[in-house]
């Protein structure tokens, strides 16, 4: 029994995640077209006629492209989004079509997949918030965000006894200070309610870790750095920073714009070779 993720793309022009398990498929957000989907799809064995519901995050461009309204519709997607943006989802043109799919989550746990309970996270970015999620379900557990803004105290509460987890990382702030971005964009990004900073994502991976480590249970069998702005962080400063923890290193996972990722399973508390030493590390 396992959950998998394939991260189709990741970043500002687009972010869409697949989700796989025993006893379906989902996505976590659309926001790259379904024309793009299939192309990154190839290999995985998965196609888009398999997925029956996608998880919203929130409804920035990025994250939810209104091209899939003819597709998801013909396929009876089930979209789950938060009960606060059900307006703007039928707002948006030939929006009214996906009424009948609507399924709006606030607090409390859904099931987006037999068998699979997912835990939404209130998130602070910009003015509506964002969610992150804990997928629970086939002797698994999955740790989903990005958009944060700032890692809340509850996020670090959810995300325990993680198998898999996947945290943006979205700038190097010396790479945002001397951007030639806007002053005003500079601050939304950084002012704690637009994204991430690598150093942010690392202090609150370190206390996921922490904490697994001092409740004896496993750590995640990946890390997946979600959300890497092209303009203002670099790959090889991320590879360094990450690689300085030694429990990080070789679960560490890139996802990228253009490009997906292999499948990754979330291994059920199996641990990697050499666990025992990794978890020797404090």
């Amino acid at each position: 029994m396992s959950i998998e993720l394939c991260v189709l793309a990741s970043g500002s022009s687009g972010n869409c995640s697949v989700i796989r398990t025993p006893r379906g498929v989902m996505l976590i957000d659309a926001g790259i077209g379904p024309r793009v989907v299939p192309q990154r799809l190839r290999g995985t064995g998965v196609s888009v006629s398999d997925i029956s519901a996608v998880c919203l995050t929130h409804l920035d461009r990025d994250h939810f492209s209104p091209t899939w309204i003819n597709t998801f519709v013909r396929n009876s997607v089930a979209i789950y989004c938060h009960a606060d943006r059900v307006a703007a989802l039928l707002a948006c043109e030939h929006g009214d079509l996906l009424a009948p799919l609507l399924r709006p989550f606030d607090r409390d746990p859904f099931e987006p997949l037999p068998g699979l309970l997912a835990r939404p996270i209130a998130l602070a970015h910009d003015e509506e918030g964002s969610h992150g999620f804990v997928l629970a379900g086939h002797g698994c557990r999955v740790g989903y965000a990005t958009d944060l803004g700032h890692v809340p105290e509850h996020l670090i509460a959810e995300f325990q006894s993680l198998d898999l987890l996947a945290l943006e990382s979205n700038y190097d702030p010396r790479m945002q200070r001397e951007s030639p971005r806007p002053w005003f964009l500079k601050q939304r990004i950084m002012g704690g309610r637009g994204h991430l900073s690598n150093d942010q994502a690392l202090a609150a991976i370190r206390r996921v870790l922490d904490r697994a480590q001092a409740t004896a249970a496993p750590l995640p069998s990946h890390i997946v750095l979600l959300h890497r702005s092209r303009q203002c962080n670099c790959p090889t400063l991320l590879r360094k920073l990450f690689t300085n923890d030694p429990r990080i290193a070789p679960r560490r996972v890139l996802s990228e714009q253009f490009e997906r990722t292999d499948w990754l399973r979330a291994k059920g508390g199996v641990p990697l070779a050499g666990e025992q030493l990794v978890l020797a590390w404090g």
